[in-house]
Formats: C-alpha cells, sequence, structure tokens
C-alpha cells in the first residue's frame, strides 16, 4: 500500500462517535502522544496557539460541574441544560479541551483557531490510528472563566473543542458524502 493509500484509508477511516467502552480507561501516554501530534499542524507566524488539558476520572465531572457553574454565572441555557452539562463528560473515559490564544490583530486571530482546528483533526486522525473512538464537540461557552482556570489556561483563552477519546464499544456507519467540486482556472 502506498502511503496516499495508508493516509486515504486513515482518513476515511475516521468517524465521530460516543459508541465507546465506558469502563475501559486511556492511557495517559496516549492522550499525551496525541496532544504532541496535534501540535504538528500548521500554524502561520509559528504562534503556535493550542492549549491542551486532559480529563479522567473524577476529572471528568469536575469539568461538568465547572462548566455548569460557569453556564449559570453566564445566564446561559435553562437549569435542565445545566444538570445535562455536569454528566455529560462521563461519556467517555476521556476528555481533551482544546483551547486556542487569541491574538489582538483579527486575521492573526483566525489564523490561530484554524491552525487548531489542523491541530485537533491530527489529534482525530492519531486516535483512528491508535484504535480509538472519538468525539469533537464544541462546548456551550467557548470562554467560560472557571473551566478555562480549571485547564490552567489564560483568561483570554478560548475554547475550540472538547474531544471525547474512548476505545470503540461498537461500530459507525460511513455517512453519505457529497462530491466535492473543484473550480479549475487555467488561464
Amino acid at each position: 500500500m502506498t502511503t496516499i493509500d495508508a493516509f486515504t484509508q486513515l482518513a476515511r477511516g475516521r468517524r465521530t462517535s460516543l459508541v465507546m467502552e465506558s469502563d475501559r480507561s486511556v492511557d495517559h501516554d496516549i492522550i499525551d502522544q496525541l496532544c504532541e501530534l496535534a501540535s504538528w499542524a500548521p500554524s502561520h507566524k509559528r504562534t503556535w496557539p493550542w492549549r491542551f488539558a486532559s480529563f479522567t476520572g473524577d476529572g471528568r465531572s469536575r469539568l461538568g460541574t465547572t462548566m455548569a457553574t460557569d453556564m449559570a454565572d453566564a445566564d446561559f441555557g435553562d437549569e435542565a441544560k445545566r444538570i445535562k452539562t455536569q454528566g455529560k463528560y462521563l461519556r467517555a473515559p476521556a476528555v481533551v479541551v482544546v483551547g486556542c490564544e487569541p491574538h489582538p490583530n483579527e486575521m492573526l486571530h483566525l489564523e490561530n483557531r484554524d491552525a487548531v482546528a489542523a491541530a485537533i483533526q491530527n489529534l482525530l486522525l492519531g486516535a483512528t490510528a491508535l484504535g480509538l473512538a472519538s468525539f469533537w464537540s464544541t462546548p456551550a461557552l467557548t470562554r467560560p472563566p472557571k473551566v478555562l482556570e480549571l485547564c490552567g489556561f489564560s483568561p483570554d483563552d478560548r475554547i475550540v473543542g472538547v474531544i471525547y477519546l474512548g476505545w470503540p464499544g461498537g461500530t459507525c456507519p460511513v455517512p453519505e458524502r457529497d462530491p466535492v467540486e473543484v473550480v479549475r482556472i487555467e488561464q
């Protein structure tokens, strides 16, 4: 198999799934390996804007409680949504919060966020290569002050994704994709 064939198989094999074995943990070394792999994403001006915090065990409950507190402080969502948030991070054995360092220049800020999104894709592909299930979620609040503090991030950072990681508890169907259209300009 050629390198591009192997990469194509990996990219096409990646699935978004929360079907995970709840009683099988993800080793910290694996999480560290995935975050290091994520850091190889392109970053214009070499700003390296990504931030990572991993939550396992009771740390996942702490993340949920802290996010629910931030939601209440921001008057975001009703009580039922906040209660649901308290337990939602228990859906996977490991959760990685991925943050982005903002930039005062709007263009560089957008480039930083794009770099973090590329880093997340690296993390997801690495998880797939290791046989893990993964799910990229966006939190209710992208600048929750207490969660940012819990993660060890700067108060100005923004959360780009909450990544759920675990060992697959089943298979996921291959979703239909629209054909890609490429506009070609030759002259």
